[in-house]
């Protein structure tokens, strides 16, 4: 009867190591989002976010106790079912800085702010809901500008989509690609400037 016993308890070790092994690291994920996107786009939003205050002591405002608290209860848990501490704090970061995705990052920061930017602006353009841009108004684009805005969009589109491959990949989990894109699409709506257009989950069009 112990012996049979002590299969649900390896059961449920084995389930949690596999756990581990395929976590997606959706908070890092953002956070690595909105450094790429930011850069694209230019240094205004990146401004406009609060930067973080010292306390006393030289302990970061940015630090989330609440997060710690969460994160060492998880580690504890883990503990009492033999998955070491140091495996379980071992979560990956998100690495954007290969030379591939940064020649990437390279080409849609210069074309966003010398083809498309303007265009945005006008409420021509709009960050789609699947990471992508669209034209959401062509009749707000110049006739003679229509065909080189046309062809800056697809551009986009394709390297946006070669770096969200390209970020699963660099980081070693080809896995994520669609749950990198779905972090990305969420981030450029984010960061939209007031006044830029939007899609929503819907594909309806809304302004910031």
């Amino acid at each position: 009867m112990r012996r049979w016993m002590g299969v649900p308890v390896a059961a449920v070790m084995l389930t949690a190591c596999v756990t581990i092994n395929v976590y997606f690291p959706a908070a890092e994920a953002k956070e690595a989002a909105k450094e790429f996107v930011e850069k694209v786009i230019g240094d205004e939003a990146q401004q406009s976010q609060p930067k973080p205050q010292d306390k006393p002591g030289g302990q970061s405002a940015s630090l989330n106790p609440q997060r710690s608290d969460s994160l060492a209860l998880r580690i504890d848990w883990l503990s009492l079912v033999g998955i070491g501490t140091a495996q379980a704090q071992d979560q990956p970061d998100i690495n954007i800085k290969t030379p591939a995705i940064q020649a990437i990052q390279s080409r849609m920061a210069s074309r966003f702010d010398s083809q498309l930017r303007a265009h945005f602006d006008s409420g021509a353009l709009g960050f789609a809901n699947d990471g992508t841009i669209s034209v959401r108004d062509a009749s707000k684009i110049p006739l003679p500008e229509r065909v080189g805005v046309n062809q800056a969009v697809a551009e986009q589109g394709r390297d946006a989509k070669a770096v969200y491959r390209e970020i699963a990949v660099a980081n070693n989990h080809p896995e994520w690609e669609q749950q990198i894109r779905a972090v990305f699409a969420r981030q450029w709506i984010d960061s939209a400037r007031g006044g830029w257009w939007v899609q929503d989950a819907g594909g309806g069009w809304k302004q910031k």
